[in-house]
């Protein structure tokens, strides 16, 4: 069963100049968030990844960062000293 989460408070970023398409974020991602495009890799559904880092840490070209979990914990935190709405803050409306 595949989980929503927060919307825009994903850190997952992709450096597409860097994969290969190799495929192994695919295989790893508990959340189907990635997705082949051609012969490369693509974000397919950002507020699905829960930050577990798999991708990242398992991506042997460094094409996919994310901080481990800090995305939606941040965004909950700031959203209740503020009373606003989740978000990550950034000017541009994406986390990453």
């Amino acid at each position: 069963m595949k989980h929503r989460y927060l919307t825009n408070v994903a850190t997952l970023a992709f450096n597409e100049e860097k994969c290969n398409g190799c495929g192994v974020c695919l295989e790893v991602c508990p959340q189907a968030v990635l997705a082949r495009a051609g012969k490369k890799i693509e974000i397919r559904d950002r507020d699905a990844c829960m930050e577990c880092g798999a991708c990242a840490v398992n991506c042997p070209f460094g094409a996919l960062s994310v901080q481990s979990g800090v995305g939606c914990a941040s965004a909950l935190i700031k959203a209740a000293l503020t009373g606003k709405e989740p978000t990550c803050g950034s000017d541009d409306g994406c986390c990453c």
